[in-house]
């Protein structure tokens, strides 16, 4: 937007912030708030603190410094507020878990470490953050941030001080961050829907079983060479000679990989399906679903566990839906999901589900290029959580006027 677009909706935009930063009680610091978002959403290249203060009328680099990186104002009450506001209007459908990376230079950001970053496709210096959305099929916002706090910050002293990170947060797994964040949304009061992850997180069986531990549905991505049994496999026992520790029950035949059960019957076996409607046409790809007993010593465990111990546990793995997509013209299957719904779920309905995560690139694109989530220069903990939160207000404004009827685009 230019300067003439944003002045058309200061009104708008007060309102919007007087709403969402009702924790902050300092009526100045709102106000710097307000400034932010017009930065955020003004045209430029660069969003940092310098260039956006240069841009805007009312604009004080060192006014905005404070505000971001020293004002001790909660970023969890304002993404609480503005999660509550956006996330209704948008009715999701699903619930979106994923990460970003922030390429940085040196050692002294917070969080910073080598570590995969995707935003380069390597191995890199970057900060990475996780981050849980709420999507449908035409709209989504992010509702909350998790920093991930690399191993190697676990101890060091000296960057945790110089970079304000509290005492009592430490190195913590992503798929944990994400399921503290799926918490923290039910805990606001926001109804939890499907979830929805990439194979980063749907991967870990961890992460999965905990999903079911809270009684949540999920779609999540899972790489083709993780082991399972077909669903209809049967663990046995020897007989027992009356010596010793009866045998346990276990499976008699090796665990094969999703991409051998999937392709088990061939091509013929997949059925064409169109699952959503989109700008080019309608979306249709070939799909298979069958039911397999995902395997491996994490699923063995948990297993056990949840039956009281070996003991008392009959071998039994829990059973799984498996969805995968063989399109045409690929030699084999080329994306695989496993969902706790039920194998008769309709399959146009589990792959919708599974797809939607396209609109959380949206969300990234939009604020990584428009609204600047990845220029913040600052290095401090509570910095780099109240310029995400910013980004996140300013997007979701912009959520809230694309779908509201009544508004008018600027002239």
């Amino acid at each position: 937007m230019d300067l003439g677009e944003i002045e058309q909706l200061r009104g708008e935009l007060a309102a919007f912030v007087a709403e969402v930063f009702a924790s902050v009680s300092r009526k100045d610091t709102r106000g710097w708030g307000d400034c932010y978002l017009r930065g955020l959403m003004l045209d430029g290249r660069r969003k940092s603190i310098q260039p956006m203060a240069e841009r805007l009328p009312d604009g004080d680099m060192q006014a905005l410094q404070q505000f971001v990186n020293q004002s001790p104002w909660d970023h969890t009450a304002v993404l609480r507020a503005v999660a509550r506001k956006t996330v209704p209007v948008v009715d999701p459908v699903v619930w979106v878990i994923d990460d970003v990376s922030f390429p940085k230079d040196g050692r002294m950001s917070v969080g910073v470490a080598r570590q995969w970053c995707g935003a380069l496709g390597k191995q890199s210096n970057c900060q990475v953050g996780v981050s849980l959305h709420a999507a449908s099929d035409t709209a989504s916002v992010p509702i909350s941030w998790r920093l991930f706090v690399p191993a190697e910050w676990q101890d060091d002293t000296e960057r945790r001080a110089r970079t304000g990170m509290p005492e009592e947060v430490g190195h913590r797994e992503k798929w944990r961050l994400a399921l503290d964040l799926i918490d923290e949304a039910i805990t606001w009061g926001l109804e939890p829907k499907v979830i929805v992850a990439d194979a980063g997180y749907g991967q870990i069986t961890a992460f999965r079983q905990g999903l079911g531990e809270r009684g949540l549905d999920f779609v999540v991505a899972v790489r083709s060479d993780e082991s399972a049994h077909p669903h209809d496999a049967v663990p046995t026992a020897p007989a027992w000679s009356g010596n010793g520790r009866k045998p346990a029950s276990r499976y008699r035949t090796k665990p094969g990989s999703l991409q051998a059960l999937a392709t088990d019957g061939g091509r013929k076996a997949f059925r064409q399906c169109t699952w959503r409607h989109g700008s080019k046409g309608p979306m249709r790809s070939r799909l298979r679903v069958l039911t397999v007993r995902p395997a491996g010593v994490a699923a063995r465990t948990h297993a056990m566990a949840q039956a009281g111990g070996a003991g008392t546990w009959d071998g039994v793995l829990p059973a799984a839906t498996l969805l995968s997509e063989w399109p045409t013209g690929e030699k084999a299957p080329t994306e695989y999901w496993l969902t706790s719904l039920p194998a008769d779920t309709p399959t146009r309905h589990l792959v919708r589900l599974a797809k939607m995560r396209w609109r959380i690139e949206h969300d990234y694109r939009e604020m990584k290029h428009g609204l600047g989530l990845d220029h913040f220069e600052g290095r401090t903990w509570r910095g780099w959580h109240h310029h995400v939160t910013l980004v996140t207000a300013a997007h979701a404004f912009l959520t809230l006027r694309r779908l509201d009827p009544k508004a008018q685009a600027p002239a």
